[in-house]
């Protein structure tokens, strides 16, 4: 008896001192957020507003749409006519070695200047080419023989080429048009890809954004709790009720709930930046120093369309599958150039031609073949008159006569004789080319079709992935449902059973233990419950993002 008398004193003087040695609890504060300074609401459709205004990766797209443009515009330059031109000027001097040559010095000199403007191009139709040039030059020369000079040469020439057989139907010209406007299509599909993405993962940034805040109020109130909690077990160890350790379980577990209060706020700061990252435009907006405030609700009873009519859509407007029509639309224009490559080559030239020349008259000088005979025929002129004979006529003898009046004048003369059509000139060919084994063409034909069972190949994967995405975001969204509808009745039976504990515990019939245990229980249902809406929304962004209606559900129009 007295051994237990003294265990019980004992006992006493140590409740005694462990009960001074309990601190009281302190005042809980949240540290101030890094670089906040106040609140800035924000719905979910004003949050996707601004990343369709702000983010890089659409603007980065945009880019790629206006070079596709370019590129269009640079392949239709094929067919852009082209002026040119050549100017010259000669002088060139001819050693002589005979008279016939036109000089007694043994040196002729000719100077020619010339001009020739060229207008070319290509036709879109056929494949055909066509050049025109005309040349205009003026010439003189010390030549005996010259009876013009200067001289006015000119010529105008038309050429038309046009393929019988290789570029008839198809050529690269063609092909770079028909590939750029494809490449412009396929931009569009991939900006349209980039903004459904942008949209979504800005819709997922939104909910869990939502969730970071909702999850901080409950670890916050769970910390009330327990610093009420702990007030009411000071007051009941005070009259005798609750032992001195039962303080310090509770102050245990108003620490804990504070750590995860701490937590909640480093998360709640992560998933804001996340979000900012998506929506601002740089470094030096204003909203990074403000805190989001989601307000837009989850919609907890989201429209579901069927299986079947969700897959089909789906098919029809995830812009995945428009690229790869895109390309393989590609590829065939690849093949029917290849194929053309193929076939012989040839082609039918067609060259029409006016030739124009001008130029001052010489006066009439001695011939030099004739003149050493002009004694001879004085004497035979005469004996011929003596004999009642006709004189032989003379041809005059000179090397300036005899030049058709057309032909004397200046450059207006030698123009006018041009377009006069006086000396025409027109040629037909026939080019042919023959290649012996054309193993390039026949190379790049079989590569391209190879390509194309790829894109086949890459498109069966495709829908196949689509066809999974829609099942199973369908069924991330049934699941959410359901989660969310079971969370609230798991977190509303965790605030009754709190309370009922809190009855019994007020009552005498419950422990503080079951009280603290029912307190996690429904503060992990609160916060459940706050992931279960998050998880919702973004089941939904999905499922919208893998039936490819993301833009006509928040009426995005892209033109």
């Amino acid at each position: 008896m007295f051994r237990i008398q003294l265990f019980c004193l004992a006992a006493c003087i140590a409740t005694a001192q462990e009960s001074s040695s309990v601190p009281l609890p302190r005042e809980f504060r949240l540290p101030p957020r890094i670089g906040i300074s106040g609140e800035r609401p924000l719905s979910l459709q004003e949050a996707i507003t601004m990343a369709l205004a702000n983010n890089r990766d659409i603007d980065i797209s945009r880019i790629d749409q206006q070079r596709a443009g370019y590129n269009l515009t640079s392949a239709q330059g094929a067919f852009d006519p082209r002026i040119g031109g050549v100017a010259s000027f000669q002088k060139n001097v001819v050693p002589i070695s005979s008279a016939l040559g036109g000089s007694a010095t043994g040196a002729v000199t000719n100077k020619n200047g010339l001009l020739d403007p060229q207008f070319t191009g290509a036709l879109p139709g056929l494949g055909s080419s066509y050049s025109m040039d005309l040349s205009s030059s003026r010439t003189t020369t010390n030549n005996s023989f010259a009876t013009l000079n200067p001289q006015y040469p000119s010529a105008l020439t038309f050429s038309y080429t046009q393929p019988l057989m290789r570029g008839l139907r198809y050529d690269d010209n063609r092909r770079r048009i028909e590939v750029a406007k494809k490449n412009t299509s396929l931009t569009d599909e991939q900006f349209r890809q980039r903004v459904m993405e942008v949209v979504t993962r800005t819709e997922q940034a939104y909910w869990d954004l939502a969730f970071a805040q909702g999850n901080l109020a409950v670890q916050l109130e769970a910390v009330q709790i327990a610093w009420d909690q702990d007030g009411s077990n000071r007051r009941q160890q005070a009259q005798g009720l609750l032992a001195v350790i039962d303080i310090v379980a509770a102050q245990r577990q108003m620490a804990t709930f504070e750590q995860a209060a701490f937590s909640a706020q480093e998360a709640l700061a992560v998933a804001e930046n996340t979000l900012k990252t998506l929506i601002l435009a740089d470094r030096d907006d204003p909203l990074w120093s403000l805190s989001i405030l989601p307000t837009t609700p989850v919609d907890t009873a989201p429209p579901i369309v069927p299986l079947a009519d969700a897959i089909s859509e789906a098919l029809s407007s995830r812009p995945e599958l428009a690229q790869l029509r895109i390309t393989r639309e590609i590829n065939q224009a690849d093949n029917k150039l290849f194929r053309e490559q193929t076939k012989p080559q040839v082609d039918a030239i067609i060259t029409h031609s006016n030739a124009g020349l001008a130029g001052a008259q010489l006066p009439a000088a001695p011939n030099p073949f004739t003149s050493g005979l002009t004694s001879l025929t004085d004497r035979v002129a005469q004996l011929s008159t003596l004999a009642g004979l006709q004189p032989i006529p003379t041809t005059g003898g000179g090397t300036g006569g005899g030049v058709p009046a057309l032909l004397v004048g200046g450059y207006g003369t030698s123009l006018s004789n041009l377009f006069g059509g006086n000396f025409p000139t027109t040629q037909i060919q026939l080019r042919i080319s023959l290649p012996l084994h054309n193993r390039t063409a026949q190379a790049n034909l079989a590569s391209n079709i190879a390509e194309a069972r790829r894109i086949r190949d890459q498109q069966q994967q495709t829908e196949l992935a689509i066809e999974a995405a829609v099942r199973n975001g369908m069924q991330s969204v049934e699941s959410a449902k359901a989660r969310l509808a079971a969370s609230r009745v798991a977190r509303t039976s965790a605030e009754a059973q709190y309370e009922s504990e809190q009855r019994q515990f007020r009552a005498g019939t419950s422990t503080l233990f079951l009280v603290q245990q029912r307190q996690n229980d429904m503060i992990t249902a609160r916060s459940q419950e706050r992931r279960a809406e998050s998880d919702l929304g973004k089941a939904v962004a999905a499922f919208e993002l893998a039936t490819g209606r993301t833009l006509r559900v928040h009426n995005i129009d892209l033109h």
